[in-house]
């Protein structure tokens, strides 16, 4: 992916078929979608590819025990469904994880064995594995420092685990290996209409170059989560919201506070939420809340009574409890959910599924939804703008399209496995030059190879890009992370010509942004 050759692509393009805003999980499934049927499609995201939500989950690939719980079975059915899919289609990015209900109450056992057989029953031949009621034993083995007093045994069922934003880089680049353009840093910042007052456009503002541009389109589709009323405004100014942002905090801890490779589920925590503590990376990521807000933020910051509830919770059940200075890394991110239709309702209550809209004037608004089924939103976001912008009617190919970097086989012992058919290109560059295997920083898989392959072929522009997003050091360690920054921006500069006073600026702002992910 190069930014250069793509802003000369939408300066020579005078009619797109499909503009697609947001380049988050929904937005990359949408234009993924659009360009695969052989439309002419220009995402635009104004910050960096999955900077939001999409970058901040639970790292889960899943149909949503807890929705089935809730009898939400559709959408359970259709996320198993697409769970399955995205395992086919992309298997360097997403892993079988086995995951255990400790049980401490006699009933426990058969009501969660009962449930997660439906659950089961309901994957079909995309299953991952069969659930089973477990003993003590079998539980305390495969997690070792749960606490066992009052242990009764356990349910253990299998799920997807995955990487967000590297899932979220390689559908960026599934676009571009299918003609079509993605940019990021480019601002919508109003909305065309033609004479008859439709919408037919978008006009963006290039923060790199703080250039602006009018962009002329079939359909446009707003696709941004959290930020989809600031376009829906754009359109139709006296538009009620019609988004309720929910926060979900997640906390990383080093791997000895779950030990073996079996992740933990607990259903029901003291205000119903579900916790999950899952190996990734080495790591530990626990969470999540639920906390409904009033702002919307790029960076949202997790709330003090957030991270007490995740580390009390863990603590009721794991013999070590862990204390705020064992958190590595704090993330939080903003949950797009529709607004409630009735006054009081609890976050945790309203429904996940995916919601399309359309406006007087035309334009589509896709809300909702969850990773797991990003591409059939995007699927059914396109069906609307095949009607939208008259486009010819094209089946969708993306239920069984590999992903950019698919390979079917490779060890995932491999800090470099996550690129798929890209670790070989990336091992080129350090033959070339043995000085590219240098790790970033001690005791961290990250090399100099990997910052300047972010920066050639992934569109990495800053400091952040790599450490947030191309790789994950920002979560795994923040405070790790910072003493990498320099070396990350001194290679960034030499790759797109910048000068040192950009090195300077891009650590200072790194660092702030990097304490923002440490609890003091």
């Amino acid at each position: 992916m190069n930014r250069d050759l793509n802003l000369e692509k939408l300066k020579k393009t005078p009619l797109w078929d499909v503009i697609v805003i947001g380049g988050g999980a929904t937005g990359l499934g949408t234009a993924v979608d659009a360009t695969t049927r052989g439309f002419k499609t220009l995402l635009l995201e104004q910050a960096d590819f999955a900077k939001g939500t999409s970058s901040r989950s639970t790292k889960l690939v899943h149909g949503g025990v807890r929705y089935l719980a809730q009898g939400d079975i559709s959408m359970v059915l259709e996320a198993l469904k697409e769970r399955g899919l995205l395992r086919q289609n992309a298997p360097h990015l997403v892993r079988n994880q086995a995951f255990i209900i400790p049980t401490y109450e006699w009933w426990d056992g058969p009501f969660y064995t009962i449930g997660l057989k439906v659950y089961d029953m309901m994957s079909g031949k995309l299953g991952l594995g069969p659930s089973e009621r477990v003993n003590t034993e079998a539980v305390t083995k495969a997690i070792p420092n749960l606490k066992k007093e009052g242990l009764n045994g356990g349910v253990i069922y299998y799920d997807g685990q995955f990487d967000d934003a590297r899932l979220a880089i390689s559908l960026a680049q599934t676009l571009e290996d299918n003609r079509g353009t993605a940019l990021n840093y480019c601002r919508v910042t109003g909305i065309l209409k033609d004479k008859m007052g439709f919408v037919d456009g978008v006009t963006i503002l290039d923060t790199e170059n703080n250039e602006v541009y009018d962009i002329r389109g079939k359909a446009v589709i707003n696709a941004t989560g959290v930020f989809a009323d600031n376009i829906i405004q754009m359109d139709h100014p006296e538009t009620k919201k019609t988004i309720v942002p929910s926060q979900g905090v997640h906390i990383i801890l080093d791997k000895k506070f779950l030990q073996g490779d079996t992740a933990i589920m607990i259903p029901k925590t003291p205000d119903g939420r579900v916790l999950f503590a899952v190996p990734w990376h080495g790591k530990v990521v626990v969470g999540t809340t639920d906390t409904l807000m009033n702002e919307i933020s790029l960076e949202p910051r997790a709330l003090p009574e957030e991270i007490d509830f995740i580390l009390n919770t863990a603590g009721e059940y794991l013999v070590y409890p862990p204390k705020r200075s064992d958190v590595r890394s704090v993330f939080a991110g903003l949950r797009p959910l529709a607004a409630p239709e009735e006054e009081g309702e609890k976050t945790k209550e309203i429904s996940r599924s995916h919601k399309i809209t359309i406006s007087p004037t035309g334009l589509i608004t896709i809300t909702g939804g969850k990773w797991t089924t990003y591409r059939k939103m995007g699927e059914d976001a396109i069906e609307k703008a095949i009607l939208i912008g008259g486009l010819e009617e094209t089946p969708s190919v993306t239920d069984n399209m590999p992903i950019h970097g698919y390979v079917k086989s490779f060890d995932d012992k491999d800090p470099l496995h996550y690129y798929g058919s890209d670790r070989d290109k990336i091992k080129a560059l350090v033959l070339k030059d043995q000085t590219m295997a240098e790790p970033l920083v001690e005791g961290f898989p990250y090399t100099k190879a990997e910052v300047v392959w972010a920066v050639r072929e992934e569109m990495a522009r800053t400091v952040e890009d790599f450490l947030a997003r191309r790789s994950r050091f920002l979560l795994l360690d923040a405070r790790k992370s910072m003493e990498a920054a320099p070396a990350v921006a001194k290679i960034i500069a030499e790759e797109l010509g910048f000068r040192r006073r950009w090195q300077r600026e891009q650590i200072e702002k790194y660092t702030t942004l990097a304490k923002g992910y440490i609890l003091e």
